[in-house]
């Protein structure tokens, strides 16, 4: 009885996945892992950005008629800065993206991945018995590919439980966006 359970789960697990959806999933990947490895170009990155506010503070502190050479400098100064910080932000943003896609390749292989190998693994093999003659030809579409008539295949199990799953989710949507709808 583990399978059609295992099955389940797998479906529940990836449909799970699939309305998280990949974006969110990859971009909590990513910070997580700038934040475990110290990523030496986040923490430049982030230096700069307060050197940048600091310099900003204090470049608007300084009158530009009064003080002309040192707010001019000031300027330059920050100019420099910022274009470093714009830089650096595009390259960040660039292994960001290389990340996110290679997570996404990962989250995809997963998903579709695990629910192949399930059913190329056990293609002969029956999740549950059907009563005997109680769905009289429909048996055999049951048991399609090649499970044994009079059973439910792997595949079939597998397209039962997303069909569900899905249901379930909709009819928990729909009840939720019900509940907070304001009769007027």
């Amino acid at each position: 009885m583990y399978l059609p359970i295992t099955i389940f789960l797998l479906v529940l697990g990836t449909e799970l996945l699939l309305f998280i959806g990949y974006e969110y999933v990859a971009s909590a990947a990513y910070d997580l892992y700038s934040q475990w490895t110290n990523d030496s170009k986040v923490i430049k990155h982030n230096k700069l950005k307060q050197d940048v506010l600091r310099m900003k503070a204090e470049l608007s502190k300084t009158s530009s008629q009064d003080e002309f050479a040192k707010w001019a400098k000031m300027r330059r100064k920050l100019d420099k800065g910022v274009a470093d910080q714009e830089k650096m932000s595009s390259e960040i943003a660039y292994s960001r993206t290389a990340f996110e896609l290679k997570v996404k390749s990962a989250i995809w292989f997963f998903i579709h991945g695990s629910q192949l190998l399930m059913v190329m693994w056990f293609y002969k093999r029956a999740v549950l018995y059907l009563p005997q003659g109680w769905f009289g030809p429909a048996q055999w579409i049951l048991s399609f590919p090649f499970a044994p008539t009079g059973s439910i295949s792997v595949a079939v199990w597998f397209a039962a439980c997303r069909k569900t799953v899905k249901a379930v989710a909709s009819t928990a949507n729909g009840l939720i966006a019900l509940k907070n709808m304001k009769v007027e």
